[in-house]
């Protein structure tokens, strides 16, 4: 089969059966129809593209001045095409198992410490009503359950499950995940659904979601990253704080404390494992940092090491 016929063959599986956006597959048929001119001097079918080639590939992305994070993103639309046509037969070995890419340019998320993300949530009074208590409320399930800004205006108060604490979020391709809802972040929520939401209810207007504005509408992105910011700004946080960087992190202090990748992917709703090892730089550089702190000969610069 041509590059074209398996390229819509994918497209169609990460639509039908990985229940993935629009705007997804979108990006990913621009990325694999670059590929497959690219292969058309190369490899005239798949099963002609080796491990080589595809690194071949990839340098030529960089040269052609590719931003390195687009180059990572290529190289993810590749694993997957090539995992998809290994898993149906189609090629005989997946070339693209071992392919990295991007990796020496991925920009490491900022985050939060441990210590400055307790001041941020310890600043916010639920007690003041109606704000306080939704602030404290939001800004605690950002942290706690590692939701995207998206996720958390379209929660609605039937997912969650107060029972088993979970949330039952809807995220990218509007696929479903359950991730916990700690201790903090459920006594914050239910004091904000018990004392201050029907605060921000207005006469003949029934909400949908969970967290509402003054005028009893459903807040923006916009106006969440303002209210962060204006928060983080109250006690003096000199950092860029955004409603992202609690979600990053979620993920952070969870590595940090030994969660398995595998079992932080699932709660981000990464679709693959790449996009969360991302997280791990950040670990390496928190241990390079505690070595040079704490070895006795950590401090002494690596510059200053006798050549051999």
């Amino acid at each position: 089969m041509t590059y074209a016929t398996l390229i819509e063959q994918f497209l169609l599986y990460l639509a039908a059966e990985r229940g993935l956006s629009t705007n997804y597959r979108e990006g990913v048929r621009r990325s694999l129809t670059r590929f497959a001119l690219w292969c058309r001097e190369h490899a005239p079918t798949p099963a002609d593209v080796t491990e080589p080639l595809l690194a071949e590939y990839r340098t030529d992305l960089h040269h052609a001045g590719l931003r390195p994070s687009s180059c990572r993103i290529a190289m993810v639309h590749l694993r997957r095409f090539f995992r998809y046509l290994h898993s149906r037969g189609t090629i005989p070995t997946n070339p693209a198992e071992l392919l990295q890419g991007g990796r020496p340019g991925m920009k490491v998320p900022e985050t939060l410490g441990a210590e400055q993300v307790n001041r941020l949530l310890e600043s916010i009074d639920p007690h003041e009503l109606p704000l306080g208590a939704r602030d404290r409320a939001m800004l605690e399930l950002l942290y706690s359950s590692g939701l995207r800004v998206s996720e958390l205006i379209s929660l609605r108060p039937e997912q969650v499950d107060w029972d088993d604490m979970f949330l039952r979020v809807l995220g990218k391709g509007q696929k479903t995940r359950y991730v916990p809802l700690g201790g903090m972040a459920a006594t914050a929520l239910r004091h904000y659904m018990q004392h201050a939401r029907g605060k921000l209810i207005r006469a003949g207007n029934r909400p949908n979601v969970l967290f509402l504005s003054r005028r009893g509408t459903g807040l923006t992105r916009e106006r969440i990253r303002q209210i962060i910011k204006a928060r983080a700004a109250d006690i003096g946080l000199s950092e860029n704080v955004y409603p992202h960087i609690m979600r990053h992190s979620f993920a952070t202090h969870l590595l940090e404390n030994g969660a398995d990748l595998r079992v932080i992917q699932d709660m981000l709703g990464h679709a693959d494992l790449t996009t969360t090892q991302i997280y791990t730089h950040v670990e390496k550089k928190r241990l390079i940092s505690l070595h040079r702190h704490f070895h006795p000969r950590g401090k002494k610069s690596a510059d200053s090491t006798p050549a051999p």
